[in-house]
């Protein structure tokens, strides 16, 4: 008889057990991770642009419309250098009389039309005067400091000195601007 009784209270006693509260810690750490997500390094820039006409031995001019750099990369040194080159402008016809080289071909950002984020936004030519010929690449933007997201927009202007041998006709080239 006392072997009956005794299973029966034994399995009674577990069963009690597993409903005991646990023992709580005075304190417990919970580890929490999240990540900031990032972008690219992108420019924009107008697909076209007509500058206008003029004759041999004058120069014509005209600003490009708005160039804007986007620095979605949310670095913590976020620094990048907007550079710009010109191809020749020529009718298409390989006649040298119908090709202007970059040499006659002038740059210069101005200054920046709008920001967003922080640090040091640097126009590589703030003014005419500062303006550069477009036989190599030049740096036209830059942002020399600071860190995270940020845009710089700027609205520069290209200035063609036509050769005074110049041949009539419609003339094309591209202006090639880049971000790193």
């Amino acid at each position: 008889m006392r072997r009956r009784l005794l299973i029966p209270c034994v399995a009674l006693a577990l069963a009690g057990v597993s409903s005991l509260p646990a023992s709580a810690q005075p304190s417990g750490d919970t580890t929490v991770t999240f990540s900031v997500s990032t972008s690219n390094l992108t420019i924009e820039v107008p697909a076209s642009r007509n500058l206008g006409s003029g004759f041999p031995g004058q120069t014509i001019s005209g600003q490009l419309g708005t160039v804007t750099v986007n620095d979605g990369r949310a670095a913590a040194s976020a620094t990048w250098t907007a550079s710009v080159v010109s191809t020749q402008f020529d009718t298409g016809i390989d006649d040298p009389a119908e090709i202007i080289l970059p040499n006659l071909v002038q740059y210069w950002s101005g200054p920046a039309t709008d920001t967003t984020g922080t640090g040091t936004f640097v126009p590589g030519q703030p003014t005419r005067s500062d303006r550069v010929t477009m036989d190599q690449p030049r740096t036209a933007f830059s942002k020399t400091s600071g860190s995270g997201n940020n845009t710089a927009s700027w609205n520069p202007t290209l200035e063609i000195t036509i050769p005074p041998d110049a041949v009539g006709g419609l003339y094309s080239g591209t202006v090639t601007h880049s971000v790193a």
